[in-house]
């Protein structure tokens, strides 16, 4: 293909550079129609098409079937055609108005005189780039981004509109608002509108407003054989413990991003533990003070790190279990899980399966999107699924001491050449720290700052598709590793990706830990 430059972003990805939005949409709808095997993500961009695969082959037939493929201009909608009722009383209306020069019904009447064509998601969950017919105006974003943009809200930033899927932060020009529901995860498809869609924006004096849907919340189901809820009581929720699973892929062209365990090996060694399929909902558990009440009697085992596993019998008598093998929780007895010598997650799986709603296919609990089952609280009930079928797994080998400098292997790219080869070698020659702000979006690493290179000094890099350990580097220099809940564009040169088996071991890495990143050319 002639318009394209492909750049690696990692091992089993590639971000493919075009000319064009029209030859974007052209490339994202090219390969979503070939459908090519392997293939696990497209996310489509302003200037790029980011490709996920599963596989090293399943890479290589993509790289060879773009090598003689042909992209097209596809810029007008080819998909449904969505007419959004629009109340133009937006807060920035009249500001919007001013900054192009145009009265507010000039302004008005642009923005509903014409079909806006869906380009590509992004930013939040069915959060959709428009783009224009009439490319006029490039609309200045605010100075101050709002810490929440109300559901439904109409707006206008750079050439793009959109409109809010729910509430979030924006710093995008408010021109008005809709009572249509752009995102519903009880709906099929969630994303209202899709990429290749049209949307034409209708004036209306007055809205119908309709009830947005409320979250899905975890109840209490009985088991019908005893009459009694199974499961477990949470009495103290610990640090961090939230739901996981091996996430929701397929989804990040809706801006959903695919989540799921950090440390996967763990969950799945917990899983087969207790005989469960690799992709069943367990625990991921931070640290220590999570403490559950059983309702009926459960095999279970804790997998990861090497916490410290108490259970107070009905009895009053307290004895010890281990880590790494199954283990028996009574009827009315409580588990708590106590702080270890080393590590910072751990994974804790029941035969069956952990029986909250399940979101877009997966349990997994999104920190970033707000998806799936919120952080457990004091008071919360987890049914739990009874298996009577599958094999209980042995005991295994605890994971050993963390080091006291972990290395992380990356690979470079896509955006290498940003950085100077002076801080690309710092890169390497440093010792980073993990900083306190680290959560499962990603590690913010603490050292010496990386220095751009004259031209990209002062550069703004459009938002393009990211690969789940990606090293992104902001204005500060300072590198952020992102992990499962990674936003699924970003607007950072990338200066590599780190591989996915090092993945795990990151996920162990706690605030204040000492790391090192060791290059690697495949």
């Amino acid at each position: 293909m002639k318009q394209l430059h492909i750049l690696p972003a990692g091992e089993l990805a590639i971000l493919i550079e075009l000319d064009s939005l029209a030859h974007v949409m052209g490339a994202q709808v090219l390969l979503r129609q070939r459908a090519l095997p392997g293939v696990i993500e497209i996310i489509a961009a302003a200037k790029t098409v980011f490709v996920q695969c599963d596989s090293p082959s399943a890479l290589r037939h993509v790289m060879e079937f773009l090598d003689t493929a042909t992209v097209e201009d596809r810029l007008p909608p080819s998909g449904t055609i969505h007419r959004i009722k629009t109340r133009y009383d937006g807060a920035d209306l009249t500001d919007a108005a001013r900054l192009t020069g145009l009265s507010v019904e000039a302004l008005v009447a642009w923005h509903s005189g014409q079909r806006w064509a869906a380009a590509f998601g992004g930013f939040a969950p069915g959060f959709m780039y428009l783009a224009p017919a009439d490319h006029r105006i490039m609309m200045p974003r605010r100075d101050t981004p709002r810490t929440v943009v109300p559901a439904g809200s109409v707006a206008v930033g750079g050439e793009f509109s959109a409109v809010y899927p729910g509430p979030t932060p924006g710093g995008w020009q408010l021109l008005g608002r809709c009572a249509d529901t752009i995102w519903n995860i009880r709906r099929d498809p969630a994303a209202l509108i899709q990429p290749g869609d049209g949307v034409e924006f209708v004036p209306v004096r007055e809205l119908i407003e309709v009830t947005r849907p409320k979250a899905l919340a975890a109840s209490a189901p009985s088991d019908t054989r005893i009459g009694t809820p199974t499961g477990f009581t949470v009495l103290a929720p610990g640090v961090h413990t939230t739901v996981q699973d091996l996430g929701r892929p397929g989804f990040a062209h809706l801006g959903v991003p695919s989540s799921g365990a950090l440390d996967r090996a763990a969950l799945r060694r917990a899983n087969s533990l207790v005989g469960n399929d690799s992709h069943a909902a367990a625990l991921e558990i931070v640290l220590s003070g999570l403490r559950l009440k059983a309702s009926g009697s459960h095999v279970m085992a804790v997998a990861g790190t090497s916490p410290e596993l108490r259970i107070s019998g009905l009895d009053g008598i307290e004895r010890v279990v281990p880590g790494n093998a199954p283990f028996l929780l009574h009827d009315g007895e409580i588990l708590t899980i106590c702080a270890g010598a080393h590590g910072f997650r751990s994974y804790l799986a029941v035969r069956g399966n952990i029986e909250v709603p399940a979101v877009l296919g997966s349990r997994a609990t999104d920190v970033l999107s707000a998806l799936g089952q919120p952080p457990l609280t004091a008071g919360a009930f987890l049914p739990v699924a009874r298996r009577h079928d599958g094999v209980v797994g042995t005991a295994e080998i605890a994971a050993p001491p963390t080091a006291e400098v972990s290395e992380l292997h990356y690979r470079l790219g896509p955006r290498d050449n940003w950085f100077t080869p002076q801080s690309l070698a710092a890169f390497e020659a440093q010792t980073w720290d993990i900083g306190p702000q680290s959560n499962r979006i990603g590690l913010r690493l603490t050292g010496t700052p990386l220095s751009r290179t004259p031209e990209a000094e002062g550069a703004e890099l459009p938002s393009e598709g990211l690969a789940h350990g990606s090293l992104q580097v902001p204005p500060s220099g300072l590198p952020v590793l992102f992990l499962a809940d990674h936003p699924v564009t970003g607007g950072y040169p990338v200066l590599g990706v780190v591989h996915g088996s090092d993945l795990d071991k990151a996920a162990q890495l706690a605030p204040g830990a000492r790391v090192r990143f060791r290059r690697t050319e495949a």
